[in-house]
């Protein structure tokens, strides 16, 4: 066999092995990420949505400005803003706020649950907005207050139609979720970068990564249409 197949395969031997625990650390930490930056996103826009409807500019203008700027400006310069900008605050490296964020996964962190709670505001206060009089009417009707109405009708009615909308999000913020490591975190993407800078193996490194992406995007997509066809279940005609 010739020597320079023979060197490809004891390089590629090592790249199998001393990598995929480099890979399971990116994945995890991505997961994490995404995950929280999500859960907290979404428990601060449902709130945030509420006000936007309002009427009031006093109430929903600051809301207003919030989302338009995040949705305004790419999620790349928030995260380099955050990163940079927390260890110019005077004094901060002077109190525990500094030992939360001189890890960079807690600024990342910061700035993506800013912006998709930006976005998922808007998805949920456009499902909100597109609630059926009817169905308000009746809920007063019954004598419900505001907030058992809301509770228990406008928010769950709101929650089917914002479903398909939110499942991009989602899919959205895990894609975004690869500018990371631009911070210095090693996530999927940096985890690539690592292993292309080591082994100079562009192809095998990326490669390796865009199909995990389309793994996690799959099982996305997969628990999304079942939670589709469960909450959207009374909508199907009957056989």
């Amino acid at each position: 066999m010739p020597d320079f197949i023979v060197q490809w395969l004891n390089t590629h031997d090592v790249f199998t092995a001393t990598t995929m625990l480099h890979y399971w650390d990116g994945l995890v930490t991505t997961v994490q990420l995404v995950f929280l930056s999500l859960v907290i996103g979404l428990v601060l826009s449902v709130p945030l949505a509420i006000l936007r409807t309002v009427r009031n500019p006093f109430v929903s203008g600051p809301v207003w400005l919030y989302t338009y700027m995040f949705r305004g400006t790419p999620l790349l310069i928030q995260l380099y803003i955050i990163y940079y900008g927390i260890a110019q605050i005077q004094g901060i490296q002077q109190t525990f706020w500094w030992e939360i964020f001189k890890d960079p996964f807690y600024p990342a962190l910061l700035a993506f649950v800013l912006n998709t709670a930006a976005y998922t505001t808007e998805i949920i206060r456009g499902a909100l907005e597109a609630t059926p009089h009817g169905e308000v009417e009746a809920a007063k009707a019954y004598g419900m207050s505001w907030f058992m109405r809301t509770r228990r009708i406008i928010l769950p009615s709101a929650a089917r139609r914002a479903l398909q909308a939110y499942s991009n999000e989602v899919i959205f913020m895990l894609h975004a979720s690869a500018i990371a490591s631009v911070v210095t975190i090693v996530d999927l993407t940096g985890a690539a970068r690592d292993i292309y800078s080591r082994f100079y193996a562009p192809f095998d490194a990326f490669i390796a990564v865009a199909l995990m992406y389309m793994a996690l995007t799959f099982s996305i997509i997969f628990v999304f249409r079942h939670l589709e066809k469960r909450m959207l279940r009374h909508l199907k005609p009957l056989s």
